[in-house]
């Protein structure tokens, strides 16, 4: 089992920039590997990066490319989720989410996730 607690949400304005954090609980962290996701008001929930166990293998959704960055630390059990070039579009809701075996797109793919943390950006 997995608990998963994010935080670093918030109001910024277009153009700025805020870093996630999703701590987990739990001894086999390591061995998961990570996910964000994203839910807009009246939107479907959509894939935003993800990345391996190891930290060696990042996936990233076109629209976030070059302006989002994922990373984790096993150590301390947390993955990160740097956001720069921030756009009123990225406003959401934003979710970590664990799951065994490859870095995956598919949130039904996901085992574990966190209660999300909302980011509003302002133009």
């Amino acid at each position: 089992q997995v608990q998963l607690v994010e935080s670093g949400g918030g109001l910024v304005q277009a153009g700025g920039s805020l870093r996630f954090s999703c701590a987990a609980s739990g001894r086999t962290f390591s061995s998961y590997a990570m996910g964000w996701f994203r839910q807009a008001p009246g939107k479907e929930r959509e894939f935003v990066a993800a990345i391996s166990w190891s930290g060696g293998n990042t996936v990233y959704a076109d629209s976030v490319k070059g302006r989002f960055t994922i990373s984790r630390d096993n150590a301390k059990n947390t993955v990160y989720l740097q956001m720069n070039s921030l756009k009123p579009e990225d406003t959401a809701i934003y979710y970590c989410a664990a799951k065994s075996g490859a870095p995956l797109t598919i949130a039904t793919l996901y085992d574990y996730w966190g209660q999300g943390t909302q980011v509003t950006v302002s133009s």
